[in-house]
């Protein structure tokens, strides 16, 4: 049996409940009955929502049949402020090393409205930017940015899709790799290509961080991935990069919702985002309590940086969750990052690992940090933190 939808015409009454949650406008009534368009982008939301079970979705997995025809690799574009978010310029850079000369890369830009952001993606490593622009689609809503992703996989056919392992990027994506039937390996610390067989080899930590698996997608199409931001390197912008830029056309049928954003808050504070910020001062078990973190913040602010925490401390109660570094928190690669009374588990290690500089500041001159720091001081927080914050201080005066 080959792929497709087919309308049980035994069932089919022509009650229409079909025709409203096609998001590419593909079914119609003729005759009575619900009738299939080529533009099928076989995404079963039609299935749900027949009430008497008319409508069957066949799939073909496995074998050659079903993965014939896909090629390249599209990167989901995820905005912020209005702008590319470094996650997704780092997720560029990766498709183009995955690329080599054989792929292109497709970066899928969802927006409110046309902006300078394709020239942007062309010039961080996409060779064509597809751009999916409607009113609705201002803020992130799961079943629109769902569905304009599915009828541009549908339509596209990319061997790999690949989006940053944000908050965004883990509701998305395993959505739509249900409703495509295929296979999605979630947060991401590496990838590769099988030299071999051409698969996406697909690195990520398990059981508590203590192993690495490495997966694959070896039946189905496309291969999908999250990726941790912050574990890839972005590349230099080339302004004299060409692509193509090409416009996605989202239909009304796209943006049907069935919740409603009621109000957008960005999170307050003067701190730099932790994903963004080039110096990173975080406290550990050893800060003994939230009140001690207003040091921390004083030093993060005359260094320009944020402030971080590990697991133990959030765990505590003594920093919000967003603040948190490591396998279960934000992976994070500033250009300096200041480790404040963490012992240096390899939960934590893996958060910040790929920082250009670690500074550990630790009583216990056995602890783990002190194996991996580019810089070591065995001391007592409570002396060294003060002292260096009236060392700056004093400089700058």
């Amino acid at each position: 049996m080959t792929a497709g939808l087919e309308i049980l015409l035994d069932k089919c009454v022509g009650c229409g409940a079909c025709l409203s949650s096609c998001p590419t406008d593909a079914l119609s009534l003729e005759g009575g009955k619900a009738v299939v368009s080529p533009s099928c982008t076989l995404c079963g939301m039609c299935v749900n929502s027949c009430p008497l079970d008319a409508i069957v979705l066949h799939h073909v997995i496995g074998g050659t049949s079903g993965l014939e025809g896909f090629s390249g690799i599209m990167v989901v574009a995820e905005l912020r402020d209005g702008r590319p978010d470094r996650s997704t310029l780092e997720l560029l850079g990766e498709a183009r090393r995955l690329a080599g000369v054989n792929r292109r890369v497709t970066a899928l830009l969802i927006c409110a409205a046309p902006s300078d952001n394709p020239g942007t993606l062309v010039q961080y490593g996409a060779d064509r930017v597809l751009t999916a622009a409607h009113p609705a689609l201002a803020h992130y809503l799961t079943e629109p940015y769902a569905a304009v992703l599915l009828h541009a996989v549908r339509a596209d056919r990319p061997e790999i899709v690949l989006a940053a392992a944000t908050t965004q990027g883990r509701d998305l994506m395993p959505r739509v790799a249900k409703l495509l039937d295929t296979g999605l390996t979630a947060d991401c610390t590496e990838l590769g290509i099988d030299p071999e067989t051409g698969l996406l080899m697909q690195t990520r930590p398990a059981f508590g961080g203590n192993i690495m698996a490495t997966i694959v997608c070896d039946r189905t199409r496309p291969q999908m991935s999250t990726v941790r931001p912050g574990v890839m390197k972005k590349l230099e912008p080339d302004p004299s990069r060409r692509g193509v830029l090409e416009n996605l056309t989202v239909t009304g049928s796209m943006t049907i919702c069935r919740t409603s954003l009621e109000e957008f808050i960005p999170t307050g504070g003067s701190e730099v985002d932790l994903t963004e910020a080039e110096v990173i001062v975080s406290g550990g078990r050893g800060m003994k309590g939230p009140e001690n973190y207003e040091m921390l913040h004083e030093l993060a602010g005359l260094l320009g940086g944020s402030v971080g925490a590990s697991r133990a401390a959030v765990d505590s109660g003594w920093i919000p969750y967003p603040r948190q570094v490591g396998q279960t928190g934000k992976t994070v690669q500033p250009k300096r990052y200041i480790a404040v009374g963490i012992s240096g588990a390899v939960q934590h290690r893996v958060g910040m690992q790929s920082s250009d500089e670690i500074f550990a500041v630790n009583r216990d001159p056995d602890a783990p940090i002190f194996t991996f720091a580019t810089h070591g001081f065995v001391g007592d927080l409570f002396e060294v933190i003060p002292a260096l914050i009236s060392e700056i201080k004093r400089r700058r005066s």
